[in-house]
């Protein structure tokens, strides 16, 4: 955890605290967070806030079992506003959807941590009857040798196909791509960080 001393000062007691999806980089919803609320959320691992119409402290989902669980906490530049990074149990918003601002912020390339979160718990769990199981007990070779399939599948559909065909191969080959880093013990993080560091 980032070590923080925010200015509760500055707003009476209180600072907004934005909730940031920790693998996507959606932005889930904002609340206001005083000292005790921070506190909370650090001892418990479970996103609390202030509730201004309650007068208490309020920890998201404490009625619908939708918590939020805290990665980190960092404050901005004036030490007058919080960014909670956190992983949501279920839909943030009342509503039902994933954040208070609607389904439509996601980012789009933040649907590729969740498609690597999930792989990594099919290789942990190993659910009975999935086509991911079946790739990881097949053997990273025959995993190997799916993603040369799909690349060879994809650079034919970019030659010879229309665009919504080589969009759907290129996802396959993508989806097997994260299971054979999986299989290596690597996430697909680890990819954008290689290409990160060379962009640098």
């Amino acid at each position: 955890m980032t070590d923080i001393s925010p200015d509760f000062a500055k707003g009476d007691g209180l600072v907004p605290a934005i909730v940031q999806h920790a693998r996507t980089g959606e932005v889930l919803m904002l609340g206001y967070m005083n000292a005790t609320a921070l506190e909370t959320t650090c001892r418990s691992g479970l996103v609390t806030f202030y509730s201004r119409s309650k007068q208490r402290l309020w920890t998201k989902g404490e009625t619908s079992g939708d918590t939020l669980s805290l990665v980190d906490v960092r404050q901005d530049c004036d030490a007058d506003t919080l960014l909670v990074r956190a992983l949501p149990a279920g839909p943030t918003c009342h509503t039902g959807t994933s954040s208070c601002f609607g389904d439509e912020v996601v980012p789009p390339l933040g649907f590729l941590a969740e498609l690597d979160a999930v792989v990594a718990s099919r290789h942990a769990e190993r659910p009975e009857g999935s086509y991911t199981t079946r790739l990881f007990d097949g053997g990273i070779r025959r995993m190997a040798q799916k993603v040369g399939e799909e690349g060879v599948e994809t650079a034919l559909a970019a030659v010879a196909e229309d665009d919504e065909a080589l969009l759907g191969e290129a996802a396959d080959l993508v989806f097997h791509l994260v299971v054979m880093l999986r299989a290596r013990g690597l996430g697909f993080e680890r990819v954008a960080e290689k290409l990160a560091s060379r962009h640098r």
